[in-house]
C-alpha cells in the first residue's frame, strides 16, 4: 500500500505519468520497477526516477502493508466521536498527546465543528472495546462526550 501527500490531488508539479504511476502503486505497492514501468509505459530508468522524484518531493510519504484485522486480533472497528469540554490553555494538545498513544487507536483525527475529534479504533472484540473505553478513553483528558459507532460493514477503504 502506498500513502501520499494528502495534497497529492493539488500538486501541479505532477503530470499524467505520476498520476498513472501513483494509481499503480495505489493499487500493488509491492511492483517492481520493470512491472511499474510496463504498466506506465516507461522504460525502467525514467519510471523510478520518477518514483524516487515523487518519493523526494514528498509527494509519496510511505508504503505499508495492508493487514487483515480479524487476523490480527483487531476485527472489531468503533469510530468514536469525541468533543472536548475547553479548547484553551492547552487542553487540545493534551487530549491529543494522550489518546495518540494508544495502540487501539489506528486513526485521529481533528474536525472542524462538532465533534472535536473522530477515533478509529480497533480492537478483538466487545469487551475489549468497553475495557479500552472505561479505563483509558474516559479518563482523557478534558474529555467532555463521546459517541461510539459500530461498523456494520465497510463498503469501501483505501487504506
Amino acid at each position: 500500500m502506498i500513502v501520499l501527500s494528502e495534497t497529492f490531488e493539488h500538486t501541479s508539479a505532477v503530470d499524467a505519468l505520476d498520476h498513472a504511476i501513483v494509481d499503480e502503486l495505489r493499487r500493488d505497492g509491492r511492483l517492481t520497477n520493470t512491472e511499474l514501468a510496463d504498466r506506465v509505459g516507461l522504460t525502467p530508468s525514467p519510471c523510478l526516477r520518477r518514483v524516487r522524484r515523487l518519493e523526494e518531493d514528498g509527494v509519496i510519504t510511505g508504503y505499508y502493508a495492508r493487514i487483515d484485522p480479524a487476523a490480527a486480533g483487531r476485527g472489531f472497528e468503533v469510530i468514536v466521536g469525541a468533543t472536548l469540554a475547553t479548547h484553551g490553555g492547552g487542553a487540545t494538545a493534551a487530549f491529543e498527546s494522550h489518546v495518540a498513544e494508544f495502540t487501539e487507536i489506528i486513526e485521529l483525527r481533528r474536525m472542524f465543528g462538532r465533534p472535536d475529534y473522530f477515533l478509529r479504533v480497533a480492537v478483538s472484540d466487545v469487551a475489549t472495546y468497553e475495557a479500552f473505553l472505561t479505563s483509558k478513553l474516559m479518563a482523557a483528558p478534558g474529555l467532555a462526550t463521546f459517541d461510539s459507532h459500530l461498523t456494520m460493514k465497510t463498503v469501501k477503504s483505501d487504506g
